[in-house]
């Protein structure tokens, strides 16, 4: 059994990584078969993609790959390589403050693979980039993919293994990316009900039942983890998130409609005559997944949400992110008659 890394939950409470056993599986693969494409991991914010990420540092790690992981946005990094000229690179850049600095980070990382390649003749390399797209921004996410693969088809050396993943949360770096061949797409969801309830048992103290937890965040442990920190008051989350996805009267108002609709049934936004103005408004504010998969287990890391699950707020083809999402529509809804 691979070691489980332990994970910020809340301020002074860390806890394993929890469940994702098929996600792990499937990383254990890319690990045998490497990527022939950079893999890139989309999904709701907070269902767990940099923790499968930073997990999937020591998968690669005890098959013997060189790894470099980086949250570009958090400004975060973890290693397992026994050049220590890769850790001082590192922490050289993120010793710096502006916001170019992040852009150079991301543009390191992919020096630094090539000088594992090339100077210190490692044969089995992997990349784990968190966040990027959001780093640097959007317009630059399709080259530096292609920088990516560009690794991968013309390596400044002979390898015998890349494992290039990338994960994001940016809902429209999907559409951008996805216009090329640079890549492949995966989707993940929240937490199975299972395996967040195996994360759930491992938070101590009162807390409200299991079932009004799963209820609110369909398996989402950022979400949890904000109820947890302010003591499972559902307003402020609300209120603040009205905010944080300006929610303004003029969107609420002009959308009105639209909205009232979707909260009953996210898949009302799949019809043909809603504007894909608010398609976009509503991706870019990471409020919904639009346009989600077949639910067919090789389509997806880990596993796929429910074909139909209304009560949670997801559709065949929408969904909210989470039903706390929903909630913050529907009193947006209230406050703005």
């Amino acid at each position: 059994m691979v070691k489980r890394v332990k994970l910020y939950f809340t301020p002074g409470l860390e806890v394993e990584f929890t469940d994702r056993d098929r996600a792990i599986r499937q990383i254990y693969e890319l690990a045998e078969k490497g990527t022939r494409v950079p893999l890139v991991i989309y999904g709701p914010e907070g269902c767990g993609k940099s923790a499968l990420l930073k997990q999937a540092t020591e998968v690669l790690g005890e098959r013997g790959f060189d790894v470099i992981y980086i949250d570009a946005l958090h400004r975060e990094f973890i290693t397992h390589t026994d050049v220590k000229e890769v850790v001082e690179k590192l922490s050289e850049v993120l010793a710096e403050t502006t916001n170019i600095a992040l852009i150079k980070l991301a543009d390191t990382v992919i020096s630094l693979a090539k000088d594992l390649l090339r100077k210190w003749r490692k044969k089995k390399i992997a990349l784990l980039v968190d966040e990027v797209f959001q780093a640097i921004g959007l317009e630059k996410s399709e080259i530096y993919v292609k920088s990516l693969l560009n690794l991968i088809e013309y390596p400044p050396e002979s390898y015998e293994n890349i494992v290039i993943i990338t994960a994001t949360s940016e809902g429209l770096s999907r559409w951008r990316i996805g216009r090329h061949r640079w890549a492949w797409l995966m989707p993940i969801w929240n937490m199975s009900k299972s395996g967040f309830k195996e994360l759930y048992e491992k938070i101590p103290g009162d807390k409200p039942p299991f079932e009004y937890i799963w209820k609110l965040t369909s398996g989402n442990p950022f979400i949890f983890s904000q109820l947890h920190r302010i003591n499972w008051n559902i307003d402020i989350i609300v209120n603040t998130l009205i905010e944080e996805k300006n929610l303004t009267p003029i969107f609420i108002t002009k959308w009105r409609k639209w909205l009232e609709e979707a909260i009953k049934d996210p898949d009302t936004l799949w019809n043909p005559n809603t504007p894909e103005e608010l398609i976009n408004e509503l991706t870019v504010r990471n409020l919904i997944i639009y346009f989600l998969r077949d639910r067919d287990p090789a389509l997806w890391i880990d596993e796929a949400p429910p074909e139909k699950d209304l009560e949670l707020g997801i559709g065949k083809y929408v969904a909210w992110q989470t039903p706390l999402h929903r909630e913050v529509i529907k009193k947006a809804l209230e406050i703005y008659k």
